[in-house]
């Protein structure tokens, strides 16, 4: 198998903070990695020295078949990077932006405001083509910034927690542009904390946690990790919520989660589902829903960690 991305013992500190502690990752050509863990788990930290912006302390790595460190200039000539913050110039125009990368490539002038015209009508930015970067919405800067790294045509994109400050509608529609990239056959490397897009747009997952890899697998796999399904039971009465968790609680023999009119508890025997039903039902309990579904993403996070994606930041990732 070839691989576009390939990181063997990476480690990095900062003082006596170990931000990477031996991170091995591989990812297929074509593929799109999604990289999850709360912040200061060492995402970004991986991310800039795999961009040749850090230097490791430890381990090795290779972009495209080149050592991030020994032929950092090959490898820039690869890839393309969105960080976690828009970094188009504010003053100039979406179309001004795309030419200044394209002639800062080597782009002839011609060339350069043909990929620019080609970017803007892909992510949608024609119409605010002629207006400063400063009027446009948080959506449209954060794709400008994604249409900025793919002037070069990258063969591998390093997509660094990119719908951070989205509303849902923009994340959506950030989505919709990355599988595009997808199709298009460029390796992507995905860092984020949220679990539903790891969940939407990753072929393959690894979960950092204090600097480590601590699972990996594809989203079905992770799934199947914590061994367990959830249960969940919505009663036609509200008032009858406290006896359904009552019911639930003594046949699983677990605590139960309740939010918003519904009890929820993991299960690792479907078998007990219809004691559970037949319990309900001699109480005269009438159950508006019932479900047994996979685990999410987030409660492999929370069986893995010990606490949820969003949760704590144990160190601020600083470039050195």
């Amino acid at each position: 198998m070839t691989y576009a991305i390939q990181a063997e013992g990476l480690a990095k500190r900062y003082g006596e903070t170990r931000a990477l502690d031996g991170i091995d990752l591989e990812v297929p050509r074509g593929r799109l990695l999604g990289v999850l863990g709360p912040n200061g788990a060492g995402k970004t930290t991986a991310v800039r020295i795999l961009a040749t912006l850090l230097r490791p302390d430890g381990g090795r790595a290779q972009v495209g078949g080149f050592d991030v460190v020994r032929q950092a200039h090959q490898v820039r000539s690869l890839i393309g990077l969105t960080g976690q913050y828009a970094a188009v110039d504010e003053t100039l125009t979406g179309v001004e932006n795309l030419v200044m990368i394209g002639r800062l490539l080597d782009l002839p002038r011609r060339d350069a405001k043909r990929r620019a015209a080609e970017l803007l009508e892909r992510f949608a930015l024609t119409e605010a083509a002629g207006r400063a970067a400063k009027t446009y919405s948080g959506g449209m800067r954060r794709r400008l910034d994604l249409a900025a790294s793919l002037v070069g045509r990258p063969q591998v994109l390093f997509l660094d927690e990119p719908t951070t400050g989205l509303d849902p509608r923009s994340r959506t529609d950030l989505w919709g542009v990355v599988r595009r990239l997808q199709d298009d056959g460029v390796t992507v490397l995905l860092t984020t904390q949220y679990l539903e897009e790891a969940d939407q747009l990753a072929d393959d997952i690894v979960v950092f946690d204090h600097g480590r890899v601590i699972a990996s697998g594809t989203p079905d796999e992770l799934k199947a990790t914590t061994g367990a399904q959830v249960l969940e039971v919505r009663p036609a009465e509200a008032a009858r919520l406290g006896l359904v968790e009552q019911v639930v609680a003594e046949v699983l023999g677990a605590v139960p989660k309740v939010t918003g009119g519904q009890v929820s508890a993991a299960v690792r025997d479907p078998a007990v589902v219809p004691a559970v039903v037949r319990r309900l039902d001699d109480l005269g309990v009438v159950a508006a829903e019932l479900s047994l579904r996979k685990a999410s993403l987030d409660e492999v996070f929370l069986a893995l960690t010990g606490h949820r994606a969003e949760d704590g930041a144990e160190v601020e990732e600083v470039a050195a």
